[in-house]
Formats: structure tokens, C-alpha cells, sequence
């Protein structure tokens, strides 16, 4: 189907001068072209023709030149042409029509009339493949367009002209020179492509600067261009080798296409000779047959093209062939098989640093035109599990011919002739932009939410990374790149710990797993001063009444109280804590005192069975004497008018609390362990 110019290095036509039309069969004249794929030439006959043809002929023609325009690239023009036929009833000849409508109508990504079509084709031809696929392929179109991969596509603007611009390669080992197809101004040859209306196509060459600046192209020299097409090439790793397709014009013969190699002498190359690729009948070479599009791997010693030789899935297949240093001669083709090939076309091989394949099909279920996908090799020679590279890498237009950057997978370059190009076959580059992850951490003052300065900031992930940081003045961190490295990492856990002096350190937690795009994060963490004078609340610890004993039962748990304060003594592990314990003021002084000591010493027992050395805490019973605030001594209680008021204020004044008696502890080699999840937040 794409052989216009997607096969200029891959397709050999019949011409014929304009003078061997002179005496005027237009239908005939036009059929023939059409056969021997000069579609340029081929329209205008047609066009010609239908001023005297009968209806039934005139359909036939409006489909001919619909089938020219599809394989000129012109899907709208296409269309029309199919739609007149439909009009004129050639559905009735040949149904054929609907499938080639919904063929262009996917190129425009219009995927829902397209399946339509599909689907009025199948109501025909119930078994046809090319129909199931084509609805199949209408429906993930949407849906890979609703949900687009990350990678950023632009017009190289630089190289491309209104013409045929395609099928870049890198020229040398630094990656700055770039060789491409192209039918611009300037070729080898003047001649014109009755296919396509457009010069042939020639083999040219640019630089890119140190700023990314392509320079103008200039076109190879005539060791390898000629005035026949030049196109889709290839160097070897060291750049003395290029690999290209030539394919020749000769009046009234099908010499189809052929692979040449020229060695470099100097700054120049010899003259090309021909791989050999090519099959025999006997001792006769078999011309009318294709190759082309040649892919190397790293060692040369392995080439991957596209043929429509004998033995292959149909259409054009990919083949290889392993070269014999011995005889100086590459060996037979071998296809690639089913895991690879289908009854469409294969063309345009590329073998990324890994060696895993690139290719372009019409034979797999795709946006629209040729798709390029990416089959990962599994064995010697051997590639499996072709993967479409979906929008915005593949369009509902033609997508093929990609290279990678050196030593990358994210950024590139392809062809595409999709809409909003400069002209019929435009350069893309692409890039897959790092996914990234910046966190912002703002330290504030738990009581008067002010920032706090000067606090160490550590961030532990899952992967064993450690960084310390400290807050600005604005109690502000910004976790992003160092170094060029960034320090929050994709599919990773996070744990943020804080510490000052005089405050009680603070804990967060964060992951990036599943996380595919750029996110910024942002953690306030507050951290509660805890200076000598000031006095700390944490969970209520109940006791049963008028006992020292922790309570515990169904509705209350009080031990889960005192884990919070295991947890603080643990995160802190330099501090030395004074635990309070209070009661109301019913009851005598003394009485209340002692109780209030015994449930303090209740607290601290606990937190020694927890593994919490007895230095660390000082038991301290406050009995009935400090009140949790105003309004709660003993006479204000009395003189509240309900017993649930009075009740109320008695249980705010029975509470534990903790202040901190220095930050001088010095942990012993018996210290207990941290907590089991180190990353983990309160």
C-alpha cells in the first residue's frame, strides 16, 4: 500500500514517455500506469477517461482513482473518489470499496465512521481478517489516543522541506551527522517521478552544531547517488560502510530494487556495489524482485531488510542474512517468520543498542497506515512480540523509519507524514521526558504554626538512599536535583524524619510507586517544642477508678496511650522525660498525691517492659495541685451548676502528661530498636 515513496528505495515501476500516450486510449493508458504503480500518471488518465465512459465504467474508474490517491499518500482525495464510486453502486461489483474507504477514513482518524465501513464490509465478507482487524484497530485507536503515552514529538523544522523528507540515520560514531531520503531540489538527477510528481529521490547529509543547530544539507556524491532513487541507508558503528537501497528506472523493464554497500576513502566513497540479496532463477538473477531498508547490528555481521521475495507471510516481509567473512559474501535470506511478518507489509528495520528490532507494518493492528513497533529479541537472530508504540510515536498517518539517539531509548528521531507536517514526508523528533518527582518540605512550630529554621531534614527511601538537608530560614527544603541527580526516585518509598534541639523530632512518609507521571510533593511537618518549661499532652491514659492500674478493657485500651509515648522516646532517643500524672481535686491532698505517683510509676513500668531504660524517665505524681487551665481549680468546679459540667472539668484535670528534662541521654549499645517501619509517619 505505501509504496510511494515509503518503497522509493524498495520499488521498481514500468515508465513510459509522455509520446508512447500519444493516440489516445485514456482507459487503457490509465490501467497500465495504474499496473505498474505510476499513480501520478495514472489520474490524470483516469480523469480523462471517465468524460466518455458508461456508469458501470465510470465506477470502476472513480475506484481506480481512489486506489491512486491511497497510494500516493492522499487519503482525503482518496475518499472522495470512493465515495463517487459507492454513489455510481460499484459496491455491487466489487465490495471491496468499503474496506478501501475505511482504510482512509482511519488515516484521517476518522475512527468511527471507518468502523462502520469495516463493519459493512463484514456484513459481505464475513471472513475477512483485514476487516476484523480493522475494526479491532478503530477501537484501540481511541482508546490509545485518550491515554497517550509521555513522549514529546516535534517537526524537525530545521531539515524538512515542502517535499519528501525521510528515513534519517546517524552518519558517524559522535552522533552530529546525519544522513536522509529526500526528493528536494539539488538531486543527482533532474528527472521526475511519474508516481509521485516529485524529483527522485538522492541521499543527503547534515551536521548538527554544539547548540543542536542542523546545517543545510548537502547532497552525497555520485558514487552513490544517481539519477535513479537513493534512499533508506545505514552505516556501520565505525562509519566507513554505508549501506543504501537503490532503485533503478529502465524503460519497459521491472528491475526492482536492490542493496548497495560503499566503503569511504578518505573523506569520499567509492563506488557502490550491490550486496547480492537479490534471489536467482538458476544463474539469472531474478530483477523484478525487491529489497531494501537495511538494519546492521553492531558487528556487522548481521543485516535485516525488507523484500517481497518468494517464501515469505506476504506483502513485504523482513529478512536476514549472516555475513561469511571466509567467502566475503553475505548468506541466504532467511525470514523472519510469523512471530515478526504478516500478510501486510514489514519495512524500515532498525536495531536500537540492545539489538531489539524496530520495524514499521500495515499488517498489525494500528492507528492508521504503517505503525512502527518494537519486538524484543529473545535468541540469536530471533525477535518476538511485536509492540505498537502508540500515539503520539504512531498517528493515524504513515510512522516508520526511527532512530535513537546515542546510547538512548528516549529520544529519537522517525518519519511521518502526519497532518500539521511542512511537507509530504516530514522528520520528527521525539523524547521521553524523566519522569520527575520533586518534594517541598515546610518545618513549622506546632503551637504557633511559625516556620522553623536551622531544622536537619533526613530523607531515608526504600532503596538504601540517605539525604540530609537543613531548613532555610523559611523552615523550607526543596528536594529536587544535586549534582544532576535527583534525589526522589520512581517506584521508591520515602520516609522524611525531622530534628532541632528542643523540639520533638517529627515523621512523614511518601512513595512514588505507581506513579507515571511528574508529580511534586509537598509535606508540612510540625514539630512540637519541647523546652523545660513547657508541658506535653499525649492520648489519655485512664486507670481504673481510684486504682494505679493501666485500664484496659473493651471499650478502653490504655497501654495503645502509652505506645504513642513509646514511639516518642524512640524517635528522640536522647531525651530524658519527666512523666506526670494528675488527678481532681476530690479526695483528700495526700491521698490524691500518692495515687497520682502510683499511676505515673504505672506509666513508667510500662514503658520499661517496652525496653525503655528507667533513666530515661523520671515518675513524677502532681497529685491535685496544677490544673489543666483556668477555670478548673476546685472552687470554680464546685460552683458549676450541673454534676455532667463538674464531671467534665474533674476529668480534663485527671491527666498524664511528659516535659522534657534534657537532651544529654546517651543511648547504650542495648538500646531498644527502632520502631519495625523506619519510613513510617504519625
Amino acid at each position: 500500500m505505501k509504496i510511494v515513496r515509503l518503497f522509493a528505495c524498495l520499488s521498481v515501476f514500468l515508465f513510459l514517455t509522455q509520446a508512447s500516450f500519444a493516440q489516445k486510449n485514456f482507459a487503457k493508458e490509465a490501467d497500465f500506469a495504474f499496473k505498474n504503480e505510476s499513480y501520478f500518471s495514472a489520474i490524470e488518465k483516469y480523469k480523462k477517461a471517465m468524460a466518455k465512459a458508461k456508469p458501470e465504467e465510470k465506477a470502476r474508474m472513480n475506484f481506480k482513482l481512489g486506489e491512486s490517491y491511497r497510494y500516493l499518500l492522499e487519503p482525503e482525495q482518496a475518499e472522495v473518489y470512493y465515495g463517487k464510486a459507492l454513489k455510481l453502486k460499484y459496491d455491487k461489483a466489487d465490495p471491496i470499496v468499503y474496506l478501501r474507504l475505511a482504510d482512509v477514513q482511519r488515516q484521517q482518524a476518522n475512527y468511527k465512521l471507518a468502523k462502520k465501513n469495516y463493519e459493512k464490509y463484514l456484513a459481505i465478507v464475513p471472513d475477512s481478517k483485514e476487516a476484523k482487524e480493522g475494526v479491532e484497530a478503530c477501537k484501540k485507536a481511541i482508546e490509545w489516543i485518550s491515554e497517550p503515552t509521555k513522549h514529546v514529538v516535534q517537526n524537525e523544522i530545521q531539515l524538512n522541506t515542502k517535499h519528501y523528507d525521510f528515513s534519517p540515520t546517524w552518519a558517524d560514531k559522535k552522533f552530529t551527522q546525519m544522513i536522509f531520503s529526500s526528493s528536494r531540489p539539488g538531486a543527482t538527477g533532474d528527472g521526475v517521478d511519474l508516481r509521485t510528481g516529485e524529483n527522485y529521490m538522492d541521499l543527503w547529509i547534515t551536521t548538527r552544531d554544539n547548540k543542536g543547530k542542523w546545517g543545510e544539507p548537502v547532497v552525497l556524491p555520485s558514487t552513490i547517488n544517481t539519477e535513479h532513487n537513493e534512499g533508506a541507508a545505514v552505516l556501520n558503528a565505525k562509519g566507513t560502510n554505508i549501506y543504501f537501497t537503490r532503485c533503478p528506472v529502465i524503460k519497459k523493464e521491472n528491475v526492482g530494487c536492490d542493496i548497495l554497500k560503499a566503503v569511504k576513502s578518505g573523506k569520499n566513497w567509492k563506488e557502490a556495489q550491490s550486496l547480492g540479496l537479490k534471489p536467482k532463477n538458476g544463474d539469472k538473477v531474478v530483477d523484478s524482485v525487491t529489497v531494501g531498508h537495511p538494519a546492521l547490528n553492531k558487528k556487522e555481521s548481521l543485516i535485516i531488510f525488507s523484500s517481497d521475495r518468494a517464501g515469505g507471510q506476504g506483502g513485504k516481509d523482513l529478512w536476514y542474512s549472516l555475513y561469511n567473512k571466509r567467502e566475503k559474501a553475505w548468506g541466504e535470506p532467511v525470514n523472519l517468520g510469523p512471530s515478526i511478518n504478516t500478510p501486510g507489509d514489514e519495512m524500515f528495520p532498525y536495531l536500537d543498542k540492545d539489538e531489539n528490532l524496530y520495524f514499521s507494518s500495515n499488517g498489525y493492528v494500528g492507528l492508521g497506515g504503517l505503525d512502527m513497533f518494537k519486538a524484543e529479541k529473545t535468541g540469536e537472530n530471533k525477535w518476538v512480540n511485536p509492540e505498537n508504540l502508540k500515539y503520539p510515536l504512531n498517528s493515524q498517518a504513515d510512522d516508520y523509519g526511527i532512530i535513537f539517539e546515542k546510547g538512548s531509548d528516549k529520544k529519537g528521531f522517525f518519519t511521518s507524514n502526519r497532518p500539521g507536517g511542512k511537507g509530504k514526508d516530514d522528520i520528527y523528533n521525539f523524547s521521553l521526558p524523566d519522569v520527575k518527582f520533586i518534594l517541598e518540605v515546610y518545618v513549622k512550630n506546632k503551637e504557633t504554626n511559625e516556620p522553623i529554621p536551622g531544622v536537619t531534614v533526613t530523607l531515608l527511601g526504600s532503596d538504601g538512599s540517605q539525604v540530609i538537608k537543613t531548613t532555610d530560614e523559611e523552615g523550607k527544603f526543596i528536594f529536587d536535583e544535586e549534582g544532576g541527580k535527583r534525589f526522589i526516585k520512581k517506584n521508591t518509598n520515602y520516609g522524611l524524619q525531622t530534628k532541632k534541639d528542643e523540639f520533638l523530632a517529627a515523621k512523614t512518609k511518601f512513595s512514588t510507586e505507581g506513579e507515571e507521571s511528574s508529580k511534586r510533593y509537598i509535606e508540612e511537618v510540625f514539630m512540637q517544642p519541647a523546652s523545660k518549661d513547657i508541658v506535653i499532652d499525649f492520648p489519655e491514659v485512664q486507670y481504673a477508678y481510684n486504682k494505679s492500674e493501666l485500664l484496659v478493657d473493651e471499650r478502653v485500651n490504655s497501654k495503645d496511650s502509652l505506645n504513642f509515648l513509646y514511639q516518642t522516646l524512640i524517635d528522640n532517643p536522647t531525651i530524658i522525660i519527666e512523666l506526670q500524672a494528675h488527678t481532681d481535686c476530690r479526695g483528700s491532698d495526700d491521698y490524691n498525691m500518692k495515687l497520682s505517683q502510683a499511676r505515673a510509676e504505672s506509666c513508667v513500668q510500662y514503658l520499661m517492659s517496652k525496653g525503655i531504660p528507667a533513666e530515661r524517665m523520671v515518675a513524677k505524681g502532681m497529685g491535685e495541685t496544677v490544673p489543666r487551665a483556668v477555670g478548673l481549680e476546685c472552687e470554680t468546679i464546685k460552683q458549676m451548676k450541673t454534676k455532667e459540667e463538674q464531671e467534665a472539668a474533674h476529668q480534663r484535670n485527671r491527666r498524664t502528661q511528659f516535659r522534657v528534662l534534657s537532651y544529654d541521654y546517651k543511648p547504650s549499645e542495648t538500646a531498644p530498636a527502632p520502631a519495625p517501619e523506619q519510613t513510617g509517619g504519625q
